[in-house]
């Protein structure tokens, strides 16, 4: 892969590469916007094929936690990181804190936590070593795992979603099946199962699934068959890509809204497939940013009910987005799009309104007399 094309296809600010022979550490960085405030995004780890693959990954999950930002409505840029490695093998102290001290180095320009692959234990370790790592226990000045949170956001978002198909918010009755049943994935069925909501499920750990059936009642399904469930709704909270040309021509279901990154193999192509159908897509940076909101908390000091508060506010955010895609007759995604680029725009000219309008001095720059 060619770094600076793909950056500027991206339209990147910095990517930076760490290596550390000891710990056997590799790891990219990626900050692709600032505008609003520092990037925040978490750190994956995660056995990728090749380096090129790793790169890919971190710039569209980096670029996707910008337009997340935006769209929540925090005054944070977007980032991301990635750590090539078996997460069952590979992990060790010495690899997360030598992955803390180039989280370090950039002075709180870029701010990280869990992510797929990667665990609150892990990030005790990275934050050894930075001060710039959220989402540690609470007995250390954390919020614990996000992982209930960007559920329940998700689930919010799921009402606002069946309000704008079926009239109704109501998850009673209603057919759903999860990919992936791990973190979020298992809080929301938790969830659904409260409400009433009839569950399929599936996951590449045959426990994760058990789980399931015995907590939620839920049927457990094949991992290749889920999306051949008669449901009406498909969450997908594993990993991305997963709706693709041959995906988008099995799936049943009128709403696809989950925890899940980068659903899209394609966003433009397959946000237009789905319009097409008739099937209602969240955009997953807008229905999944309840961790996100989570962790932002703690820079200003944290407070649960306030996250939870925030996190459920999903459900307007989504409203709005499904509005626009309505009145402008474009896809949810191209809609979230516009909606998140919108606020981008109107902070960067209050930036520089306050730049031109500042006094030389403040500026740091000097007078010559």
């Amino acid at each position: 892969m060619k770094t600076f094309t793909s950056m500027h296809e991206y339209n990147h600010e910095e990517v930076i590469f760490c290596q550390d022979r000891d710990s056997g550490l590799r790891a990219i960085i990626a900050i692709h916007d600032t505008t609003l405030g520092p990037a925040l995004g978490g750190t994956r780890m995660w056995p990728y094929k090749s380096e090129d693959e790793a790169l890919e990954d971190v710039l569209r999950l980096s670029r996707g936690m910008t337009y997340k930002s935006a769209a929540a409505g925090l005054n944070l840029g977007g980032g991301k990181a990635v750590i090539i490695g078996d997460p069952q093998r590979d992990k060790n102290e010495i690899l997360f804190r030598a992955f803390g001290r180039f989280v370090h180095g950039l002075n709180g320009r870029f701010i990280t936590g869990e992510d797929v692959g990667t665990e609150v234990n892990d990030m005790v370790w990275a934050k050894m070593e930075t001060p710039w790592v959220l989402g540690v226990p609470e007995i250390i000045g954390g919020s614990g795992d996000p992982s209930p949170i960007t559920a329940r956001g998700v689930y919010f978002g799921l009402k606002a979603c069946c309000e704008a198909v079926f009239d109704s918010a109501s998850m009673r009755n209603r057919k759903i099946a999860i990919q992936g049943v791990g973190h979020v994935g298992y809080y929301l069925a938790g969830f659904l199962h409260k409400e009433g909501a009839k569950l399929f499920v599936t996951d590449i750990h045959k426990d994760r699934v058990r789980r399931c059936v015995e907590e939620f009642g839920a049927t457990a399904v094949d991992s290749d068959k889920i999306y051949d469930v008669d449901a009406e709704i498909f969450a997908p909270c594993a990993l991305g890509a997963i709706i693709n040309d041959e995906t988008v021509q099995r799936l049943k279901c009128k709403i696809i809204a989950g925890g899940a990154n980068n659903q899209l193999a394609d966003e433009i192509k397959h946000g237009r497939m789905l319009m097409e159908k008739k099937i209602l897509y969240a955009p997953d940076y807008v229905i999944n940013a309840g961790g996100l909101i989570n962790v932002a908390n703690e820079l200003e000091g944290y407070h649960r009910e306030k996250a939870l508060k925030e996190a459920e506010s999903i459900y307007s955010t989504l409203k709005k987005i499904i509005e626009i895609a309505r009145q402008e007759n474009i896809p949810t995604g191209e809609a979230s799009n516009r909606f998140a680029e919108h606020r981008l725009e109107q902070v960067a000219k209050l930036i520089r309104m306050h730049v031109i309008s500042m006094p030389r001095q403040i500026r740091g720059e000097r007078y010559a007399w």
